[in-house]
């Protein structure tokens, strides 16, 4: 991610935004949580000792202004601080409220159910409605992708779109909120809540167990769609030495593969992760022919978590970290096959 700034930006600010960048400075690379983070609103900015919340710190977002990105869908220019914000990715709704951009945000698409005092529309991000976006007059629209060529038709309106992908893994879920910090003119708000995050999820780790080669199956649907290690939902299990059954699939790194049921059973996960938005239970899973000697259906180690959690990056994270880490701690060590 680059950024450039054509405005001379405050001390605090840099400052802010290099934590941001580089980990936040407390996060000990031998993987040892960081300090507890200050609260974003108080913390005195480490340049003039104004807090984040004061009229001081407003003014020096704003003459941070106009900021260029570059995004998966090219340069963005934001001219200046954005205060009707569009969000159409329910990742990025859940980390503009946590970063203190809530107040700037008009509208949000269907799925953006959390937090609860999301402005809730039936706008889409799959299918989005140029007319409808436009109807909220923003200042700024997120997406997660660039549906129906929606950055094209509002960069024709003077409408600013950031693309705010679902990362790969962790750290680039880090400057994926970084991203919205300098966007949203929060960098330092962006900062605090980056290093408690990373705090969170170290901390997370740590108390992990490492189930070296127990293998895992994250089921997406009935389908057969998995995540691999190549998205930030497989990179969990990764960091805590689980094999993920579904990386063999995956030989494009796009991070959601579709597998066959024969390569699921010949795999024989120890461990099955579902969400609870199927239309499907743990026992329906049980259930499928030919399935009955796979050592998470014969363990009765099939596992649902929340879909929220388990399909969205953001604040919300170390929550799932958490789950999964009690699910294989009951598995225990692999079996031999």
């Amino acid at each position: 991610m680059t950024i450039r700034s054509r405005a001379a930006a405050p001390a605090a600010l840099t400052l802010s935004l290099a934590l941001v960048l580089t980990g936040c400075g407390g996060a000990d690379p031998t993987g040892d949580p960081a300090p507890d983070a200050q609260d974003a609103t108080t913390a005195p900015d480490a340049a003039d000792g104004t807090s984040a919340g004061d009229d001081s710190a407003t003014t020096s977002a704003a003459a941070a202004f106009p900021v260029t990105l570059d995004t998966a869908a090219g340069e963005v220019t934001i001219d200046e601080q954005p205060q009707r914000i569009v969000s159409l990715s329910p990742s990025a709704t859940e980390t503009l409220f946590a970063i203190g951009a809530g107040e700037q945000v008009v509208a949000v698409d269907a799925y953006s159910t959390y937090p609860e005092e999301a402005p809730v529309t039936d706008l889409s991000g799959y299918d989005p409605n140029v007319e409808a976006i436009v109807g909220y007059e923003p200042d700024l629209v997120v997406v997660a992708n660039d549906s129906n060529d929606l950055v094209a038709s509002l960069d024709a309106l003077d409408i600013p779109v950031l693309v705010n992908p679902a990362p790969a893994d962790i750290e680039a879920g880090y400057d994926g909120m970084a991203a919205l910090g300098i966007a949203t003119g929060r960098v330092d708000e962006t900062a605090g809540v980056v290093e408690d995050l990373r705090a969170q999820i170290d901390a997370a780790f740590q108390g992990a167990p490492q189930e070296e080669g127990l293998r895992v199956y994250h089921e997406l649907d009935d389908s057969f769609y998995s995540a691999s290690s190549h998205s930030f939902i497989g990179s969990v299990y990764e960091r805590m030495g689980a094999v993920n059954i579904a990386d063999e699939a995956d030989a494009d790194r796009a991070g959601y593969p579709q597998l066959t049921e024969e390569a699921i059973i010949e795999a024989d996960p120890q461990l099955i992760v579902i969400t609870d938005q199927v239309s499907y239970t743990a026992e329906d899973v049980a259930a499928r022919p030919g399935w009955a000697d796979v050592s998470a259906v014969r363990e009765g180690n099939i596992v649902v978590v929340d879909a929220d959690i388990a399909s969205r990056w953001g604040p919300r994270l170390p929550q799932l970290v958490e789950t999964v880490a009690g699910a294989m701690s009951q598995v225990g060590a692999p079996v031999g096959r």
